[in-house]
C-alpha cells in the first residue's frame, strides 16, 4: 500500500456538486492499493501514519502526531499512486489492486482509524472526484508498507 499524506488545515472532497467528505485540522491521505497487498499493510500504515509526528510543538518543532492534536483524516482512494512510467509515456497500473480487493481494504483501512478515535472522512470509492485542501506548511510525506521509500 502507498500513501500521499498532507497535513492540512481543511480538506473536502465533492462527488457530483455535493461534498461527500470534509475535515478541519489534520491529515488528507490518498490511498493506493497493490495487487499483492494483505490486511498487514492496511494495519502498517494506520499505525504509522496516525503517530507520524508531523504537527508542531509549542517550540514550532514537528513533534506531534495526529493522535497527540486529535485530528480528522480526509481518506482517498486513488489507484493512481502505483502508476508506473519507468517505461514509455503512458503510466502502466498492473499492479493496482482490482476494485473488488481494493475496495475491501481501503474500507479496513477507513474502520482501523475510526476504532482508534479519528473522525475519518471519505470519497466515493471509484467515483470521479474533486479533491479541495489547504496544505498546512506545506507538509506532504510519502509512505510506503513495502518501505519502497
Amino acid at each position: 500500500m502507498r500513501a500521499v499524506v498532507q497535513r492540512v488545515t481543511e480538506a473536502d472532497v465533492t462527488v457530483e456538486s455535493h461534498v461527500v467528505g470534509q475535515i478541519k485540522s489534520g491529515l488528507m491521505v490518498l490511498i493506493g492499493i497493490e495487487e499483492t497487498d494483505t490486511d498487514k499493510d492496511v494495519t502498517y500504515l494506520v499505525e504509522k501514519i496516525v503517530n507520524l509526528r508531523i504537527f508542531e510543538d509549542e517550540a514550532g518543532k514537528m513533534n506531534l502526531s495526529l493522535m497527540d492534536i486529535s485530528g480528522d483524516i480526509l481518506a482517498i482512494s486513488q489507484f493512481t499512486l502505483l502508476g508506473d512510467c519507468r517505461k514509455g509515456r503512458r503510466p502502466s497500473f498492473i499492479q493496482a489492486a482490482k476494485p473488488e480487493k481494493a475496495v475491501l481494504l481501503y474500507e479496513s483501512f477507513v474502520h482501523k482509524c475510526r476504532e482508534m478515535g479519528i473522525k475519518t472522512e471519505t470519497g466515493v470509492f471509484q467515483a470521479e472526484m474533486k479533491v479541495t485542501l489547504c496544505n498546512d506548511g506545506p507538509v506532504t510525506i510519502l509512505v510506503d508498507s513495502n518501505k519502497i521509500f
